[in-house]
């Protein structure tokens, strides 16, 4: 997303999900203090950029449905905004400073080089924390099958054998998630070197 981008989606953030609740009377979060809650306002606009407005729609919905506080007149902390965001429309793998960093750290090469990247991806983003080493080898163990599968249909096909569709179709979304990792690891050491 370039600076344009970002900053248009910034702007309809703050139209299609802040104008209309705070209009609707909720008031900031008690847990943030006045002089935070318009920085929080700015982050979240600054991480939602990439949401379609119809997504930022679904989540002011539920955030009027919903409302914080005691007496249910407060917007959501940005923490719990940016959860539910998350839930409603995933930000892209290479929009992720987390999926970056950790690909372009050792954990992460180590991944791609080994091949349980795509697990690693898919345990990021579902987590998004930083994985320690006990995670590291949960991820290894469950790729294992997924890695055994993937040389089993390279062996069939270079043996000329007869491939089912699964299987081609198997190898196809393993490929590609190991192409999206690849991506990310390269948009980090670009990012690293700019």
């Amino acid at each position: 997303m370039d600076s344009v981008e970002q900053a248009a989606g910034e702007k309809r953030v703050r139209a299609v999900l802040f104008e209309p609740l705070l209009r609707l009377g909720l008031g900031r979060p008690s847990t943030v203090t006045k002089a935070a809650f318009d920085d929080m306002i700015a982050d979240v606009c600054g991480k939602l950029a990439y949401m379609s407005a119809l997504n930022l729609g679904a989540l002011a919905d539920e955030i009027a449905a919903h409302p914080g506080g005691p007496q249910k007149d407060r917007l959501w902390t940005g923490t719990q905004i940016l959860d539910k965001a998350c839930e409603i429309e995933p930000p892209e793998d290479s929009g992720s400073p987390l999926l970056r960093a950790v690909f372009a750290n050792g954990i992460g090469q180590e991944a791609l080089r080994d091949g349980w990247a795509p697990e690693l991806r898919f345990w990021l983003k579902q987590n998004r924390r930083w994985p320690n080493a006990f995670v590291a080898n949960q991820l290894r163990e469950q790729a294992r099958d997924n890695q055994r599968r993937l040389t089993v249909i390279e062996e069939n096909i270079a043996a000329g054998r007869n491939v089912p569709d699964a299987d081609l179709a198997f190898r196809q979304r393993r490929r590609a998630a190991m192409g999206k990792c690849e991506t990310i690891a390269q948009l980090a050491r670009a990012g690293d070197g700019a």
